[in-house]
C-alpha cells in the first residue's frame, strides 16, 4: 500500500510570510533581586516601529525565533522574553531546582515583569499583547490591570484555567483507566490520543491516578537523594511535556518530540505548570471572565483550533460570550481547522493575517 501522499504534519513548515531573523538586541533583565529572576528579551523587526509584546505559553515554554515570524518586520517592534524559571531566563528550574526558580513566581509577579521590561525598553504607549495558550491567559490578566497599555489584544488557544479545564487534558478516564483504558467514562483529550495517555498513566500507580496532576506534582516537589530518584523525576518531566507537546499539532509528530523530549526544557516546562495548576494560575477563580467589561474596552482577536485538544474550542467559547455579555463582540474570532500550536499552518497564517490588518497605531 502506498500512504506517500498522505499528509504527516499539520505545521507551517516552509509556509510562513516574513522570513526568520536575527534579533537587534537582546539581555538580561533583574526583575526580583530578592529571588535573583532576571529575564532574558530579544528584540526584532523595527526598532521604531509599533510594539507587540509577545507572551508565550505554558507556563514555563520560553520563546523561539520563529515566534517573531507573525509580524511584518517592517512595521513591528516585537519583544519575546522568557518568563521566570524557564528558557533563558535565570535561575530556571533545570539548572537551579524548583526550590529557588519558583520562589516569586506568580502571576502577579509576571504582569509585573511585563511592566518593567516595558519601562527598560522605553515603550511608553500602548502596545500590541500577543499570546497563546497560557500566554493567552498571561496576557488576559494583564490587560485586565493595565488596559491602558493595550492597542489590542491577539490571542490563540484560548486557555482559561479552570477545573474543568484542566482535568479535561490531565484527568479524563484515568481513574478508571486500569480496569477499561478505552472507555469513554468522561470527556478529555485521551479520546483521541489513546496511546499518548497511556503512556502519561504508565508513571503513576492504580491509586496516583484518582489525582494525575496532584500525583506528578509530588514526583516534581521530590528532593532527589539518589540517582534513581534524579532519574524518576526527570522521566516524568519528559513524560508530562511529551504528552501536551504531542498533541498540540492535529497531526502528531510523535518521532520529532523536537524541544518537549529535551530534558531541561521538559524540567522546566513540567515543574513550572505544575506548580500553576496547583495554584490555580494564581488566578482567583472567575477573574478572567468577570472583568470581561475590562477586556472589552480592548479590540481583541481571537484564534482556535477547532481541533485543539489541549484548550477545547468551548474555551474561546466562554471567552465570546463574555465579552458579548458586556456588550463588545471580538474584533476577531477565526476558528480553524488546526489543532493547539500556533505553529500548525491555519493557526500561523490566521494570526499572521489579524497582525498585517490591525490598524496602525497612532504616534
Amino acid at each position: 500500500m502506498d500512504f506517500s501522499r498522505l499528509e504527516t504534519s499539520s505545521k507551517i513548515g516552509d509556509g510562513w510570510v516574513y522570513p526568520a531573523a536575527q534579533p537587534l538586541s537582546s539581555g538580561l533583565l533583574e526583575v526580583d533581586a530578592e529571588a535573583g529572576h532576571r529575564l532574558y528579551w530579544e528584540e526584532y523587526g523595527n526598532a521604531a516601529g509599533e510594539p507587540v509584546m509577545f507572551l508565550h505559553g505554558g507556563p514555563g515554554g520560553a520563546c523561539a525565533p520563529d515566534m517573531a515570524r507573525f509580524f511584518d518586520p517592517a512595521r513591528y517592534r516585537v519583544i519575546l522574553f522568557d518568563q521566570r524559571g524557564c528558557g533563558k531566563s535565570e535561575p530556571t528550574v533545570a539548572s537551579a531546582g524548583p526550590a529557588v526558580a519558583l520562589r516569586n513566581n506568580t502571576t502577579a509577579d509576571l504582569i509585573g515583569d511585563i511592566v518593567k521590561l516595558r519601562d527598560a525598553l522605553g515603550i511608553t504607549g500602548k502596545m500590541h499583547v500577543f499570546g497563546g495558550s497560557w500566554g493567552s491567559t498571561l496576557a488576559m490578566a494583564y490587560a485586565i490591570e493595565h488596559p491602558a497599555h493595550c492597542a489590542s489584544l491577539v490571542l490563540r488557544g484560548i486557555f482559561l484555567g479552570a477545573a474543568e479545564d484542566l482535568d479535561y487534558l490531565y484527568q479524563g478516564n484515568a481513574a478508571t483507566w486500569h480496569e477499561a483504558p478505552y472507555a469513554l467514562t468522561a470527556p478529555g483529550a485521551y479520546i483521541s490520543y489513546p496511546g499518548e495517555w497511556g503512556e502519561l498513566l504508565s508513571v503513576l500507580t492504580v491509586e496516583e491516578r484518582r489525582d494525575v496532576m496532584a500525583a506528578y506534582k509530588r514526583i516534581f516537589d521530590m528532593v532527589p537523594a539518589t540517582e534513581a530518584e534524579r532519574e524518576t523525576q526527570l522521566q516524568a518531566a519528559v513524560t508530562w511535556s511529551l504528552w501536551e507537546g504531542v498533541i498540540s499539532n492535529m497531526i502528531p509528530e510523535s518521532a520529532a518530540t523536537g524541544k518537549f523530549g529535551d530534558a531541561d526544557f521538559a524540567l522546566c516546562f513540567a515543574q513550572i505548570e505544575a506548580h500553576y495548576f496547583a495554584n490555580n494560575l494564581f488566578i482567583e477563580p472567575g477573574h478572567l471572565l468577570g472583568s470581561a467589561d475590562v477586556l472589552a474596552t480592548i479590540p481583541v482577536h481571537i484564534v482556535h483550533g477547532r481541533f485543539d485538544q489541549v484548550c477545547p474550542l468551548t474555551q474561546a467559547s466562554r471567552l465570546v460570550a463574555a465579552l458579548q455579555g458586556a456588550g463588545a463582540e471580538p474584533a476577531t474570532y477565526m476558528v480553524t481547522n488546526a489543532g493547539h500550536s500556533a505553529m500548525e499552518r491555519e493557526n500561523a497564517l490566521a494570526l499572521t493575517a489579524i497582525m498585517d490588518g490591525l490598524p496602525t497605531l497612532a504616534g
